[in-house]
């Protein structure tokens, strides 16, 4: 009798785009997927095999019961249409990008019918990741079909993650404070490199710490945060705004014009206040 190959025995999960994140994707699905994925970079096959998984096509990839879309921004509308065009009934296609309100619309639209959709957030990057997914969060926004209950519990029960079920507007609205400051002072700091290493306290080592977390994001991360989040360009311009007005606050105080001292209370040259002079016994001379 034939033997079946252990891991074809696995569910099947295709990472299409396989970046610093998809490569993370691959390495924590891999002890219970059967890993394939899709780049075209020239080393991604190489890549692909130090983690236990396999490089093919994207129609492959596209058709496995499992297909994560974890390409940047620009290329997601043209990288789903194929997906669309290869994926087989049953099958649950997530997301991962930082925006879901646009993503979502983008997914039930093109997508068809009999395959299950969430748009999903981890919550986290390579960097943030880097000791272990357990304790992290990830946000799901169910889009069509049950299938996310079942993943839910995958991500909790295996990875150790917390998970957050939303709405992509709700999403939206409280990641473009959450990660909209965090990526915009990060920039603002990056910018103002290099920053003191020697004389440090310990809040702005944690600064410091949050911003290089974010700082080596490809450039569509920071701009999809940005630019695609419906809420970024209000909470952007309030945080300007605030900063604006503390400025001007201090440029004020900056300019007043200190008060002259009452010749009633001054002090001497000497630096002693009359009131408290010890007054030394005299000295009589003989």
């Amino acid at each position: 009798m034939e033997h079946q190959n252990p891991a074809e025995l696995k569910p099947s999960i295709g990472v299409i785009g396989f970046g610093a994140f998809g490569r993370l994707i691959a390495r924590h699905a891999a002890p219970y997927f059967g890993v394939c994925v899709h780049d075209i970079a020239p080393e991604a096959g190489q890549a692909a095999a130090s983690l236990g998984a396999v490089a093919t096509t994207l129609e492959h990839a596209a058709a496995c019961d499992i297909v994560v879309i974890a390409t940047p921004v620009p290329t997601f509308a043209d990288i789903l249409s194929s997906v669309a065009a290869h994926c087989r009934p049953g099958a649950l296609v997530l997301d991962v990008g930082s925006v879901k309100i646009g993503p979502s619309a983008l997914m039930r639209q093109t997508l068809p019918l009999n395959v299950d959709i969430v748009a999903t957030h981890p919550l986290f990057g390579p960097q943030s990741a880097r000791n272990g997914l357990a304790g992290l969060k990830i946000a799901l926004c169910p889009i069509r079909g049950d299938r996310h209950r079942a993943l839910a519990a995958f991500l909790r029960r295996r990875l150790g993650l917390q998970v957050i079920v939303t709405t992509p507007e709700d999403h939206d609205r409280e990641a473009a404070t959450v990660q909209g400051l965090t990526h915009l002072i990060a920039k603002v700091l990056t910018r103002m490199d290099p920053l003191p290493t020697r004389m440090t306290t310990r809040s702005f080592d944690l600064l410091v710490e949050a911003v290089s977390m974010v700082r080596h994001d490809a450039p569509e991360v920071f701009e999809a945060i940005e630019r695609s989040n419906p809420w970024s360009g209000e909470v952007r311009r309030r945080f300007f705004e605030l900063a604006h007005e503390l400025d001007a606050e201090l440029a004020r105080r900056d300019h007043v014009v200190p008060k002259e001292p009452d010749p009633t209370t001054a002090i001497p040259a000497n630096g002693i206040e009359p009131s408290r002079a010890v007054h030394a016994p005299a000295i009589i001379a003989y």
